[in-house]
């Protein structure tokens, strides 16, 4: 989905026309209201293009914690490497977002309510409490329970609908939950912080609520969204730091990273890019895409890149049972997509709300009229 405004198109939506007006061929396919054109014509393409945008967000995301943790090991708080990290993607993130509301401010009114929800619950309190779960619990552990967001997304859907998810959804979600055990690679006795188990429960919370907030089908351009919910976000911790709910302490000079040790603002400019500006832009446009099911579960390819970048970077070979619980991931989030695709509750929200088509409105000129011509007449009236 591009950064424009969406195209409200329907069943009265004439052919596809050329620059001078002449029509380029019928139309095909499902009409979305609120989808662009493209979207609305080609539906399969464009899930194709979402699940690119989608693997390509993970991956972004997955290079914070090569890169964050050479901060934490110079004495840098958790509190303090989030203030900088959204402050420094919301900066980044602000001429792509005025660029996409340009002469659209009215959208932004008219949505405010959604993009303070949005950058509170699914920017600043994802990230922040999944720090605080860390410092309390196991990475591997943390991280796991923040990634049961999807299983909460389907269990919301289950009862919000009353209607139980497609097996195979289910089948998928079992198969991926299992394989990120598998990643993981969490075994042994784990003593479990029950504060930190607070802390990563409501950052799970905080997952869901970005997938879901992320797919409502709002006139905002997805790249806006993410622009305004990362300058809320940032907004709400720096609050929270003035106000001593979240230690916030930033160390200057070198840290230690890749064997040696470089400035300090190498890691902070990584972190600022590639896993918070890149990785939200590209992520709320792949849920508009993919829908917030569907989305969420290609998010969980975020563990198999950071297991990689951990191989690449950090020397840290992946175990045997790590690459079946990756393969298994795959599977599972292939399973997902494929059963979610065949039903209205994983469409994204404005192709589960479509309206008929109307088929003869897609055709071109000289088809309607030959459509017509082999109609009987209706009878004259009376």
């Amino acid at each position: 989905m591009s950064s424009a405004l969406p195209t409200p198109t329907g069943p009265s939506a004439g052919p596809a026309t050329g620059p001078t007006g002449a029509a380029t061929g019928p139309a095909t396919g499902p009409v979305i209201p609120g989808a662009t054109p493209s979207a609305a014509l080609h539906p399969g393409r464009d899930r194709a293009v979402g699940l690119a945008i989608g693997l390509a967000a993970a991956a972004a995301f997955a290079t914070s914690g090569p890169f964050v943790k050479p901060l934490l090991q110079a004495g840098w708080t958790p509190g303090g490497a989030i203030v900088v990290r959204l402050l420094i993607g919301a900066a980044l993130l602000s001429v792509p977002t005025a660029l996409a509301l340009r002469g659209r401010f009215a959208s932004v009114r008219a949505n405010w309510r959604w993009i303070l929800a949005f950058g509170l619950t699914g920017v600043a309190a994802p990230s922040t409490l999944y720090f605080l779960a860390v410092e309390r619990l196991p990475v591997a552990v943390a991280l796991l329970i923040e990634y049961t967001g999807p299983l909460l997304l389907i269990a919301w859907s289950w009862l919000r609908t009353r209607r139980m998810p497609a097996p195979g959804v289910l089948v998928g979600a079992s198969l991926a939950m299992l394989g990120l055990v598998g990643v993981l690679d969490v075994t042994g006795a784990v003593a479990l912080d029950p504060v930190g188990l607070v802390f990563a429960v409501c950052s799970a919370l905080g997952n869901a609520a970005y997938f879901a907030l992320s797919a409502r089908p709002l006139t905002i351009p997805p790249l806006a969204m993410a622009g305004l919910g990362m300058w809320v976000g940032a907004v709400a911790v720096v609050l929270l730091g003035l106000v001593g709910l979240l230690p916030v302490a930033m160390v200057a000079g070198d840290v230690p990273m890749l064997g040696g040790e470089v400035p300090v603002w190498v890691p902070l400019l990584v972190i600022g890019v590639l896993p918070t500006a890149v990785a939200y832009g590209l992520s709320v446009i792949s849920v508009r895409k993919l829908g917030e099911r569907v989305a969420s579960f290609v998010a969980l390819a975020e563990v198999l890149f950071a297991v990689v970048l951990a191989w690449l970077l950090l020397r840290e070979a992946p175990t045997l049972v790590q690459w079946l619980g990756g393969a298994a991931v795959v599977a599972g989030v292939a399973l997902v997509r494929r059963f979610a695709e065949v039903s209205p509750d994983d469409l994204p929200p404005a192709a589960a709300h479509a309206e008929p088509v109307d088929e003869a409105a897609c055709r071109t000129p000289d088809a309607r009229v030959t459509a017509s011509a082999d109609r009987p007449s209706p009878a004259p009236r009376r």
